[in-house]
């Protein structure tokens, strides 16, 4: 007789439940998420009155309009770079994850961004800050994988569309401390009659890697993985796996998805700040206030976005991962739209229109814990790693591409065109299975 298959532990049901290790990998990986977002969007803020400032090589950045088309082509190659650097880094530290344990992985990961962003305070010129974002954007990468297969791993299954929207509100926080680092530095530099210098916002970014200390000593790593090791006995399925017949279909519509929606995402993070400051209405403003509009614009985006989040986690619950993507898709397109195909004033952008891109934005919330249960254990992370930092490289390419539809101080066009890219995705999305059944016992495939 076949040998009996223990039926699987029950799921907590209520937060009490939870074991002390649920909560300390929940935690970890809140944080690395946290701080991701922070990391992510400190150059994003700053970009062209910094790069303005490197060219230069001098301390007034009112020397040298943010707006030259010098400087436009600098910072968007800067920002290729860094995407790049995230989608490399979703991939190597993703094999990491599968190799080592997530536990590990995410201190590595953290470790890596944090050092490197600190180290973009030092840059001298235009090249040696790419070089900085680029290696930043490893961790960053690679902490996206392991941080959401580690969740969902860890945490109840029938919590994953609220685990998502807890975890992406992370990576919001971290934005809107991002937000609130440039705001008051600008507003310190101001009332003490002190030059404004955008590099200082890269030291904050240092912080990070404090918490990795914790992690190595608190979070183990999770049973799922350990029996799947275990299972597999020295034949772990290696990075080409991914093609496999069994699995090669969700890999590329997997693929797609992410490469469409990043781009059209990418584009509108890294171009409407530039939109914004360019703006004929605010030509007269003094720099210091525009920067304070730019950081009060981004604050309000993730602000409304981090509702989106639980909205999307609603909806999951009702429709099922795949429709809830290709709906908030196809709506993020419509938003885009709105936004960029008329001129808007300032007042109705910051406080509708760009919000309402956010809030459709939030569509990146299911990508969390509707990716890594797709593939299996020993190909968790990186296969989602693989597949949604590969929307890098085309983010990063996009990012370039579409600023070439923008003239001089004018990115209205380039971000509407880029918005055309999200019914792509919606359609894709909804090829794709749902997450299968995890409940029975992991097998030496996995």
């Amino acid at each position: 007789m076949p040998e009996a298959v223990p039926s699987p532990a029950r799921e907590a049901q209520t937060l009490r439940e939870l074991s002390p290790q649920q909560w300390r990998s929940g935690i970890a990986a809140w944080l690395g998420w946290l701080f991701d977002g922070l990391d992510i969007h400190l150059y994003t803020l700053v970009a062209a009155p910094f790069v303005a400032q490197l060219l230069l090589n001098a301390g007034d950045i009112s020397a040298l309009n943010p707006a030259d088309p010098l400087v436009k082509e600098k910072s968007s190659w800067i920002q290729a770079a860094f995407l790049v650097g995230w989608a490399l880094g979703g991939g190597f530290f993703g094999r990491i994850g599968d190799r080592l344990g997530r536990s590990r992985a995410l201190s590595l990961t953290i470790l890596t961004y944090a050092i490197f962003t600190g180290l973009a305070f030092f840059s001298q010129n235009w090249w040696q800050l790419l070089i900085c974002r680029f290696l930043a954007a490893l961790g960053i990468g690679g902490e996206w994988a392991v941080g959401s297969a580690l969740l969902s791993e860890t945490w109840p299954k029938q919590w994953r569309p609220w685990i998502a929207a807890v975890l992406q509100s992370a990576v919001n926080i971290g934005v809107l401390l991002a937000c609130l680092t440039v705001y008051i530095l600008v507003s310190f530099s101001a009332a003490r009659g002190i030059a404004y210098q955008p590099r200082w916002v890269f030291l904050v970014g240092i912080l990070p890697a404090l918490v990795v200390f914790w992690i190595r000593r608190n979070v183990p790593e999770p049973e799922t993985w350990h029996v799947a090791k275990a299972a597999a006995q020295g034949n772990e399925p290696g990075i080409l796996q991914l093609f496999a017949p069994a699995i090669r279909r969700t890999t590329l519509l997997t693929l797609v998805v992410c490469s469409a929606s990043l781009t059209a995402w990418w584009a509108f993070m890294f171009w409407h700040a530039q939109h914004l400051r360019n703006l004929p209405e605010l030509a007269a403003w003094p720099v210091d206030q525009r920067e304070k509009l730019v950081s009060v614009a981004f604050f309000v985006v993730i602000g409304v976005s981090i509702f989106g989040n639980f909205f999307c986690g609603w909806l999951a619950r009702r429709l099922g991962y795949r429709r809830s993507i290709a709906g908030m898709c196809f709506a993020f397109c419509l938003a885009t739209t709105g936004t960029f195909a008329w001129p808007h004033a300032y007042r109705e952008l910051v406080w509708f229109w760009f919000p309402l891109v956010g809030f459709c934005s939030s569509v990146f919330s299911l990508f969390t814990m509707y990716m890594p249960p797709l593939f299996p254990v020993l190909l968790r992370t990186t296969g989602a790693g693989f597949c949604y930092n590969f929307g890098r490289i085309a983010a990063a390419a996009g990012t370039v591409i579409f600023a070439f539809f923008a003239p001089v101080g004018d990115f209205r066009h380039a971000l509407l065109y880029a918005g055309f890219l999200t019914p792509l995705a919606g359609c894709v999305a909804l090829l794709l299975p749902e997450p299968p059944d995890e409940s029975g016992p992991v097998s030496a495939l996995d």
